[in-house]
């Protein structure tokens, strides 16, 4: 088994349980802002915390896996002019850049406030809807 395979299986692996942590996340985000008032919970701080490190685990696995490709002589004119190596190699890395980086003001909000704001739920539902859009349903889940 070379060691590429190996990320590929860590990157799925991972894949599966960061589902559960966003699924939890955004429970516990939902019903810290209509629940209790707004106030923050251990839980929602401890379910921010691993979702965005599973988020940052998952990002350098991926990357290296990026590189890994990239290095063994594709080129990106042949990866921009197909839909599914497009998703593969731009959409899906870009999109979960993105989501890490806002996890990661989520996660430092939610630490130094008392209480969770309309934008923190506002900038954790975008986080949520981007990865939601970059997960790959179709390759986890089949057809």
């Amino acid at each position: 088994m070379d060691f590429y395979t190996i990320l590929k299986k860590a990157h799925g692996g991972f894949g599966y349980l960061e589902l559960v942590l966003v699924a939890l996340f955004v429970i516990a985000l939902l019903v810290t802002m209509f629940g209790f008032s707004g106030k923050v919970n251990k839980f929602l701080k401890k379910i921010t915390l691993f979702t965005m490190i599973f988020f940052h685990v998952q990002f350098l696995i991926g990357i290296i896996m990026l590189v890994i490709n990239f290095t063994k002589g594709m080129d990106m004119g042949s990866v921009m002019k197909n839909a599914d190596s497009r998703f593969q190699y731009v959409e899906h890395p870009f999109s979960m850049l993105i989501a890490a980086v806002l996890m990661t003001i989520i996660n430092k909000k939610v630490k130094s406030n008392d209480t969770i704001s309309l934008g923190i739920v506002i900038m954790g539902l975008i986080a949520v809807g981007l990865f939601a859009f970059a997960f790959p349903w179709m390759r986890v889940f089949g057809a």
